[in-house]
Parts: C-alpha cells; structure tokens; sequence
C-alpha cells in the first residue's frame, strides 16, 4: 500500500498515549476508551455538526469537545482539527487529547482555557 492510501484511513490521535496511561491507572476505562479510539481513527469529521451527530452526548465549548465515557464516570477533552478533502494531500482529521480523567477531575479543569 503506497503513502497516499495510508492517508485515508481515518483520523489521527494525538497524545493517543495519555489515554493508555490513564486505563492503567483507571483498568475500567480500558475498554470505553479503547472504544472511543476505534471510533475516532475510523472516523472523518468535515465539521462540528458531523461530530455532534455521530456523538450527540458531546459537548462543545469554544474549540474543544467533551466527551462522556464509561457511562459519564469519565471525561475526555479533545480539540479536533476537523478533515479537509481540499488539502494535498487530503486531511482526515486529527484529534488532540487535551484531558482524561475522572468526573471528578473534571471538575477542576478549566474548559475553555485549557
């Protein structure tokens, strides 16, 4: 498979390893987070709207996107950098992990100047 066909596999996850850290800490987010990882590298969000639909319990505030996982207990904070079929070569997507942690952590996170 040439370079140019790699590109079209899906989005890119940035600092995919602060999530794999947090499940060692956490074993039970393993596998909502595992989950979301799948999702987001399979998926190509042109927009925020696309997003939204495939994700309806997401929130947005100002750039970044707030996700629920593991039925709320968690939350990840992510800036997405949304597909572009116009670039060259073409853009999927890049998804940049900002924050995971617990509810409670989340608390203490200050959302929109993160």
């Amino acid at each position: 498979m040439n370079e140019i066909a790699n590109l079209s596999l899906g989005m890119w996850i940035v600092k995919e390893t602060q999530l794999k850290d947090f499940w060692k800490r956490c074993p039970d987010a393993k596998g909502p987070l595992a989950a979301w990882i799948r999702e987001i590298e399979a998926a190509r969000y042109e927009n925020p709207a696309q997003l939204k639909a495939r994700h309806g319990s997401a929130d947005f505030v100002k750039d970044k996107v707030i996700f629920d996982i593991g039925g709320n207990k968690y939350r990840l904070i992510v800036r997405f950098r949304y597909a572009r079929s116009s670039a060259v070569p073409p853009l999927n997507g890049i998804a940049y992990i900002l924050f995971v942690g617990t509810h409670a952590d989340y608390n203490n996170v200050d959302v929109p100047n993160l």
